[in-house]
């Protein structure tokens, strides 16, 4: 009797045990919808690729993603609510080559600090920027444009100030020896109207706003600031192979998290979305655009982006640009 007494004692301790550790247990990640906040409106760059990436984990892993479209101050604003989310792998941003490596340097004041207050997760892809000039335009290489440059001020278009485009034709500028005159515009289509128009001479644009025109032979493609040439450009060369070897100025894209978010809801992230990344189809997709996959560690993003951050920093202090 006094056995069957200790027995059921004995019995019902345990119960107590495994129900508190079945309750302390977190359930596996994710448990719930991740948000994934683009710093950009709908229809962007930035977001086409948040939204085919977020889909491809979407249908494999059955994950659910909420893509949250916080667009405002150069991506800065979007990018600050993820630095300061809760650090539970629930919220993610998707950043790019302004935001966390132009921003810094450009504007008198950030809300966040790119390299201490985000996790990096995956580096998503990245795109060149593409020279061109209108087609009939006398500029038909580099060694026509530094000519040019030498014998008469150029006007070099943007899409605005502190954009890839602009701060990459600063960095060839310096490289060149020459001098440009950078003109400002709101967005690439005003910067294209008026290059076609003969208003500038020059553009260093995203190749997404400028193939068709290629194609359709209305501008002329000097150069692509890649490391090799891509495919929906075959025939245009890299700057680096027209005479500037080693010159890359690419327009990227990754995913970051708050600082502090656990680790392993980082190595999962990064581990589904390097998958959906390799798909052929992801990688066809992108290359139609100008783009190439990346992916790769957590790590490798991390140098990544501080190498980027010093690299563009030093190009943006040299251009004298500055925001408020």
């Amino acid at each position: 009797m006094k056995f069957q007494r200790k027995l059921c004692r004995t019995v019902a301790i345990l119960g107590i045990t495994l129900s508190a550790a079945a309750g302390w247990a977190q359930p596996a990640y994710p448990s719930q919808p991740i948000k994934l906040v683009v710093p950009f409106p709908p229809a962007g760059g930035t977001d086409v690729l948040s939204r085919v990436v977020a889909n491809e984990v979407t249908q494999k892993d059955k994950w659910t993603f909420i893509v949250d479209n916080k667009p405002g101050a150069g991506g800065n604003i979007g990018l600050d609510a993820v630095a300061k989310a809760k650090k539970d792998g629930y919220t993610l941003g998707t950043g790019q080559t302004a935001n966390l490596a132009i921003n810094p340097a450009l504007y008198s004041k950030v809300p966040f600090d790119s390299l201490k207050d985000f996790a990096p997760v995956v580096l998503l892809a990245s795109q060149p920027l593409v020279l061109v000039v209108k087609a009939d335009s006398p500029i038909k290489t580099l060694a026509d444009l530094k000519a040019q440059a030498q014998a008469r001020p150029l006007t070099m278009a943007s899409a605005g100030t502190g954009t890839v485009g602009h701060v990459g034709g600063e960095m060839f500028a310096r490289r060149a020896g020459i001098k440009l005159m950078h003109v400002p515009y709101k967005g690439a289509g005003p910067a294209i109207t008026d290059l076609l128009g003969g208003q500038t001479d020059i553009f260093f644009a995203t190749p997404p706003s400028v193939i068709s025109m290629i194609k359709g032979g209305k501008l002329r493609a000097l150069a692509v600031t890649s490391p090799k040439r891509i495919d929906v450009l075959a025939d245009t060369p890299t700057v680096a192979e027209s005479g500037y070897p080693g010159f890359v100025a690419e327009d990227w894209k990754a995913v970051v998290a708050p600082t502090g978010t656990p680790p392993e809801a980082i190595d999962k992230v990064n581990k589904a979305m390097n998958a959906a990344l390799a798909r052929p189809e992801v990688i066809a997709r992108l290359k139609e655009e100008g783009s190439v996959a990346r992916g790769g560690s957590a790590s490798d993003l991390g140098a990544f982006m501080k190498s980027e951050h010093t690299r563009w920093g030093t190009a943006v202090r040299e251009s004298g640009a500055k925001l408020d």
